[in-house]
């Protein structure tokens, strides 16, 4: 079983959805759904995208359910001088990608979400490799990406985080991937 991911730096706390966020469940909802819902987010993505608050409340109680069922992992980036969760990480099980991918093997998937004011900060290239390194040291032996081939930013950082390109995965997007050797 999978151990989410818990840790911090300077500005910033990576974990999953904890006790305490209970409390928080209303804000909480609110900063996904300015996450999931920005233009500059979603450039790349339009399909994540949520329309209503309500639809962000849907989609934490599903990825509530989703963790406590093995499927997926999601992590909140939360800054931590503003109380506020600017980043979303989502840790996407073999399982569900079989679901909704044909591809040759399955790895653990990784997607990550920033509001349009944290990107631009070096954010994810800061964390992506603690991030990974966690991940590895849990026994998983690999981890894929999918990124939009016009999405220069998220792929400059797949690559400091040690992710490689494999080959095309559809029309728009290329397979990154990382390997624990």
């Amino acid at each position: 079983m999978f151990k989410p991911i818990t840790f911090q730096n300077e500005n910033y706390l990576i974990h999953p959805f904890r006790p305490e966020d209970l409390e928080r469940f209303g804000q909480i909802s609110k900063e996904v759904f300015c996450i999931l819902s920005d233009d500059h987010t979603l450039k790349f993505v339009p399909n994540k995208r949520l329309s209503t608050f309500q639809e962000a409340e849907l989609f934490l109680q599903t990825m509530l359910m989703n963790a406590h069922a093995e499927r997926n992992y999601l992590h909140f980036i939360t800054d931590k001088k503003l109380s506020k969760v600017v980043g979303i990480i989502d840790l996407i099980s073999p399982q569900v990608a079989q679901e909704h991918y044909q591809i040759d093997h399955y790895p653990f998937f990784i997607e990550f979400y920033l509001s349009s004011f944290a990107s631009g900060c070096y954010l994810m290239t800061d964390i992506l490799p603690t991030i990974v390194d966690q991940i590895l040291s849990q026994g998983i032996s690999n981890i894929g990406a999918v990124v939009n081939r016009d999405n220069i930013a998220a792929k400059k950082v797949l690559k400091k985080a040690q992710f490689r390109y494999k080959n095309p995965f559809d029309q728009v997007q290329d397979f990154y991937e990382i390997t624990q050797n």
